[in-house]
């Protein structure tokens, strides 16, 4: 098994204080006090009203963070590993993900799950956590999520707008030395999908609804030019002359309402530049591309051309991910699943 590398960068911190009843001189009765602090996990506790404002992926990167509090040689994985590097979530993950390599099999107790593996993984260190590195993390990720949630997993990990630092031809070595067969399918075809110019969860995302609907691949962040702008683009379609947008809602709030309407107003004029210079434009969100079929119908609209048959077994599991708990399933649909730190 290779050894520890030690990476100078810190993970990704709790997005909410967490305390251990072992540490405090006094008041662990008030820890246990439900209307003052939500239990994270036995012996540590975070403020409910903060607990109660976390996003699902957020609250998941607390509970790692608890997980690793009262186990300080854990071995993060796959989900986890993911949360404490900054790769995409989808929802609230419903197990902390353990790499045991040594383990005779896999197991499962509570909402833990240790993971037996006949692959050797690269282990990193960082602020005192211990998990695989991003590059396996991402491959593992892309073998068990819905096709296009992998796909994001894998373009976060080598774009670096999104903060990757790895090469898609190291994702696509790793992919072909894994020894375990299961989701070999669906990774072959992920890792060949993979696009460093992606710049955002939802546009990778909507990448592979579009290539797993059978339509013609985009070209990514391609630039039109009008008089004092240079708008890029997420999507377009040279043969149509159509351009598509993957909406994050997020990007339009700021401090004051007053600035967020500066800032739809200033979108709003971008679209009506880059109206003028294609024959078609159309945009969605992220609920729209985990439904599938709005964005199968926006791109009938848009006149792009479809060349393959729909892989319809890959885009429907994106509406139920059984590895998210069921309330988190229904909070993901925003651009930016995982914040950036």
């Amino acid at each position: 098994m290779p050894g520890i590398r030690l990476l100078p960068s810190a993970v990704h911190p709790s997005p909410v204080e967490l305390v251990r009843v072992r540490d405090t001189v006094s008041g662990s009765r008030a820890l246990r006090d439900p209307a003052l602090f939500h239990r994270v996990r036995p012996g540590v506790y975070a403020p409910r009203t903060a607990w109660e404002r976390l996003p699902p992926w957020d609250r998941y990167l607390a509970r790692v963070h608890a997980y690793a509090l009262v186990n300080p040689d854990a071995v993060f994985a796959l989900a986890s590993a993911a949360a404490l590097l900054g790769l995409p979530l989808f929802g609230e993950a419903r197990h902390i993900h353990l790499h045991a390599p040594h383990a005779a099999r896999s197991r499962r107790f509570g909402d833990v799950f240790v993971h037996a593996s006949v692959d050797d993984r690269e282990i990193v260190e960082r602020g005192g956590c211990r998990m695989t590195s991003r590059s396996h993390t991402a491959v593992d990720l892309m073998r068990v999520l819905p096709a296009p949630f992998g796909l994001a997993v894998g373009d976060a990990a080598i774009s670096p707008v999104q903060g990757g630092d790895v090469e898609a031809s190291e994702l696509r070595e790793l992919a072909r030395d894994r020894a375990d067969s299961r989701g070999s399918r669906v990774l072959r075809l992920t890792t060949a999908a993979l696009d460093a110019r992606s710049e955002s969860v939802g546009e990778s995302v909507s990448r592979g609804v579009v290539i797993w609907s059978g339509f013609e691949t985009p070209e990514l962040q391609v630039e039109f030019r009008s008089p004092g702008f240079v708008d890029r683009v997420d999507l377009f379609w040279v043969g149509a002359d159509a351009i598509a947008e993957s909406d994050g809602y997020e990007k339009y709030l700021a401090q004051t309402p007053e600035q967020t309407a500066e800032r739809v107003i200033a979108e709003k004029r971008r679209e009506d530049r880059l109206r003028r210079q294609c024959t078609a434009f159309g945009r969605w969100d992220m609920a729209a591309a985990i439904a599938v079929t709005p964005v199968v119908t926006e791109l009938v609209r848009l006149g792009v051309r479809r060349v393959a048959a729909p892989r319809t077994g890959l885009l429907t599991p994106m509406r139920s991910n059984p590895r998210s708990l069921p309330r988190a399933a229904r909070q993901r649909n925003r651009d930016e699943t995982t914040p950036r730190g």
